[in-house]
């Protein structure tokens, strides 16, 4: 196809489906953990680091025990993804799903190069060479934004893994596909945090080291571009006292960690300026440091706060009596609960009692960018695969 480089694969692939978490699936995902791992350098790129390690044999092996019987599944067939342009290794854990689903695979690469995602795609170049029936059915392709092309790739799709903004997904959905072709999409999402701050006041300080270091890895890590990274923190049990002891943990580590651009450093700045003209009767005080750190104190509301979002260390937070308190605001857009000091079975039981439409998951301060086979209410490996049934 004119103006489609293909990174990996060609033209040719197969679309013969092939068991779900099959043995070669197992064996190449473990190949390509211990590969990665070997890379010279790789540990200056944690993302790619983490999703070496959730490849390795051991984990894989686990995802395929929990998912009960897997005789009677088979791919659906070629799975066309569409990768993110924001978060590096994406495409490789995109891939990975559609690999365990026993399914063909072509990755629209994002048109921005990082250099996890080249060491990432040079491993698995090497790797299938090890491993030909997954290799034959794998393509790694890179376009500039063309609906032509899109439309062609749609129309060769059983089914469609679209990452990216409402936008992105919105056009593609309106592009041709076959009559049986599964959209998954991941379309904007919006993530909150929640933390008790009596659990902070008793915590020692090598808890709350190890909280501000989960906490930066949460944000600071990916700038908050993640869906999952928290854009909101409420305060339950509020004081200001757990406050000051939390978020100055969290700035000596980004003093020492981050890189602040000045160009970012600006645009925080203008994002404060235009909230304070836009929203000026929703918040109620800010505090920043050394532009490291912002914080934006909302008063507590009932209106959607979805719109209130920050990268590089720009936080707003509320203080909320009860974890019941989040209900009446919480929508579709609303994918993960980072929580600390909280009970995660009562919050789960929050939503689902209270049939809230949104928070899709519920997960530890450390762990919002752990991404796997559930993600955004789907089973991915459920979705991408077919039951051959009898009767």
């Amino acid at each position: 196809m004119k103006n489609v480089s293909y990174i990996i694969g060609n033209e040719n692939i197969v679309n013969a489906p092939m068991k779900v978490y099959s043995d070669e699936a197992l064996s190449f995902a473990n190949d390509l953990s211990q590969a990665i791992l070997k890379t010279p350098g790789i540990r200056q790129f944690p993302d790619a680091v983490a999703f070496a390690f959730w490849c390795r044999r051991g984990n894989i092996e686990k995802l395929k025990e929990s998912f009960g019987d897997v005789s009677k599944r088979l791919g659906r067939g070629l799975v066309f993804h569409v990768s993110p342009g924001n978060i590096p290794v994406n495409f490789a854990f995109t891939y990975m799903f559609g690999v365990l689903a026993g399914c063909a695979n072509i990755v629209r690469l994002p048109s921005r190069s990082f250099p996890q995602t080249d060491l990432i795609l040079d491993v698995i170049r090497a790797v299938l060479e090890k491993h030909p029936e997954i290799e034959k059915r794998t393509a790694f392709i890179r376009y500039s934004a063309d609906d032509e092309i899109t439309s062609e790739y749609s129309k060769l799709a059983d089914a469609r893994m679209i990452w990216g903004g409402d936008r992105t997904v919105e056009n593609i959905k309106k592009l041709g596909a076959k009559p049986r072709c599964v959209d998954i999409t991941f379309a904007d999402r919006y993530s909150i945090c929640m933390i008790d701050a009596e659990a902070v006041l008793k915590a020692d300080e090598t808890v709350i080291k190890k909280l501000a270091e989960d906490f930066y890895n949460d944000t600071y890590l990916m700038d908050q571009n993640a869906c999952s990274s928290p854009q909101m923190i409420f305060w339950v049990n509020d004081n200001a006292e757990a406050r000051e002891r939390f978020w100055n943990a969290v700035y000596d580590l980004a003093k020492d960690r981050y890189y602040l651009q000045d160009a970012v450093a600006v645009d925080k700045y203008t994002n404060l300026c235009q909230e304070a003209i836009e929203n000026k009767e929703r918040i109620a005080d800010y505090k920043n440091k050394d532009n490291l750190l912002y914080r934006i104190e909302i008063k507590n509301t009932k209106e959607d706060i979805t719109e209130l979002r920050g990268k590089s260390g720009y936080f707003h937070e509320m203080a909320i009596n009860d974890i019941s308190d989040i209900n009446d605001i919480i929508t579709e857009k609303y994918q993960t609960l980072i929580y600390f000091g909280l009970d995660a079975e009562e919050l789960r039981k929050n939503v689902i009692d209270n049939n809230l439409r949104g928070i899709d998951r519920i997960v530890p301060v450390g762990k919002s960018l752990d991404i796997g086979v559930i993600w955004d209410g789907y089973d991915l490996v459920r979705s991408l695969s077919r039951i051959v049934s009898l009767s």
